[in-house]
C-alpha cells in the first residue's frame, strides 16, 4: 500500500483525491495540504478516506510514512515542492507544467539524477480512451508513415483576465497539452514552430498581454507536419479532436458526447453537444494516469511521462510565444540555446 500526500485541494486536487479513493486500490491518502483549505473541503476529504488535512504541505514532506506526493497546487509552486519532495526521498506526481522557467525544470532534472525515484508529469490527455486508441493505431502502422497531424482544442468559455496574467498565457497553459499530444501522436519531438495568433474572443485577455486564438504549425523530427488550432471559446462545448494522415490512410477521433443519439426530422439532423469541459471530458483519464503512477511505484517501472516529457512541451510553448511576438518560425534549438541546454 502506497501512502500518498496531496498538495492542493482545489479543483484538480479534488479530482485526484476522488480518483485515488475510487479507482486506485494500491494507494491511500494520508494527508491533504492546502493553505486555503476550508471546513467544507476537510469534511468532504474525510468522506474520501483522507486521514488528515493541514494548511502546511511540509507535514507531507516531513512524514516518513508518506512515500508519494501529488503536487496539485498553483503552477508557481510546482518546481519548488518537487525539489523538496525529491530531497525527502519521495516519488512525485506533478501537475503540468513543472514550471514556466526552464532553469527551474532543470533543477528538478538534476535533483532526480542518481535516484530511483519515480516522477510523472500530469499530461492527462495521453490516457484518454480516444487518444490512446489513435496513438495505438498510428504506432501499429495501420496508416503508414505519418505525414500530417491535426489537433483541434477549443475551450467552451474564456478564463478571466486575472487567471491569464498568472497562467503563463495561451501557449504555456492551454496549448501545452496539445504540444504534448503532438509528441505523443508523432512519437518524436518538434523541430520548428510557427504561430499566427489573435485576440478575437475577449478584449480583456488582450489587455492582460495574451492572445485567445491561434493556429500553430510545426515541423516534426520525423518529417511530418502538424497543425494545432486553439480558441478560448467554443459556444457548443469542449472541442477536442485529432486526426493523423499517413501514406496508407487516415485515423481520426472526435468529441465525447453524453450520447450518440441523433434526431432526424424535417428540420434536419441534430445530436448532443460535446461534454462541457475538461472535468467531464477527461475524468477517466485522470484516474488512469494516477493508477499508472502508483503501478510504477509498486512494480518499480518507468512512469509513462517523465521529467523530460515535462520539459519538451515548455520549450515548444516558449518557441510559440516567441513566434507569436516576432511573427516568424522559431526552431526549438534556438530556445534550447537561449536556455543553455
Amino acid at each position: 500500500m502506497v501512502k500518498v500526500g496531496i498538495v492542493g485541494a482545489g479543483r484538480i486536487g479534488r479530482v485526484h483525491i476522488t480518483s485515488i479513493a475510487t479507482r486506485v486500490p494500491d494507494a491511500r491518502i494520508k494527508t491533504v495540504a492546502d493553505p486555503f483549505i476550508t471546513r467544507e473541503t476537510e469534511e468532504w476529504a474525510k468522506t474520501m478516506g483522507v486521514e488528515h488535512t493541514t494548511k502546511d504541505y511540509h507535514e507531507i514532506i516531513n512524514d516518513p510514512e508518506i512515500s508519494a506526493v501529488l503536487i496539485c497546487s498553483s503552477t508557481d509552486t510546482h518546481s519548488q515542492i518537487s525539489l523538496e519532495a525529491i530531497r525527502a526521498g519521495k516519488h512525485v506526481f506533478c501537475e503540468k507544467p513543472v514550471d514556466h522557467d526552464v532553469k527551474k525544470i532543470m533543477e528538478v532534472v538534476k535533483a532526480l539524477e542518481g535516484t530511483k525515484l519515480k516522477y510523472q508529469v500530469g499530461f492527462n490527455r495521453r490516457f484518454d480512451h480516444n487518444f490512446e486508441a489513435l496513438q495505438k493505431t498510428v504506432a501499429e502502422g495501420k496508416i503508414g508513415k505519418t505525414e500530417i497531424i491535426k489537433i483541434t482544442s477549443r475551450d467552451p468559455e474564456p478564463p478571466s483576465a486575472d487567471y491569464v496574467k498568472v497562467s503563463g498565457g495561451l501557449f504555456l497553459d492551454m496549448t501545452i497539452h496539445d504540444f504534448d499530444m503532438v509528441r505523443f501522436l508523432a512519437d518524436c519531438d518538434a523541430e520548428e514552430v510557427y504561430v499566427q495568433s489573435a485576440n478575437l474572443v475577449d478584449p480583456a485577455i488582450g489587455e492582460a498581454g495574451d492572445v485567445d486564438t491561434a493556429i500553430i504549425t510545426l515541423k516534426m523530427e520525423n518529417g511530418a507536419l502538424a497543425v494545432i488550432d486553439n480558441s478560448r471559446r467554443a459556444v457548443y462545448g469542449y472541442d477536442q479532436r485529432a486526426e493523423v494522415f499517413g501514406s496508407m490512410g487516415m485515423a481520426a477521433v472526435s468529441n465525447d458526447n453524453q450520447s450518440t443519439v441523433q434526431i432526424s426530422n424535417s428540420e434536419g439532423i441534430t445530436g448532443e453537444k460535446p461534454l462541457f469541459f475538461f472535468l467531464e471530458r477527461y475524468m477517466d483519464a485522470y484516474g488512469k494516469e494516477i493508477s499508472e503512477f502508483i503501478d510504477a511505484i509498486v512494480n518499480d517501472k518507468e512512469t509513462p511521462l517523465g521529467i523530460e516529457d515535462g520539459l519538451k512541451p515548455v520549450l515548444m510553448g516558449l518557441a510559440a510565444q516567441k513566434s507569436s511576438q516576432e511573427h516568424r518560425p522559431v526552431r526549438i534549438s534556438e530556445i534550447m540555446s537561449e536556455e543553455g541546454l
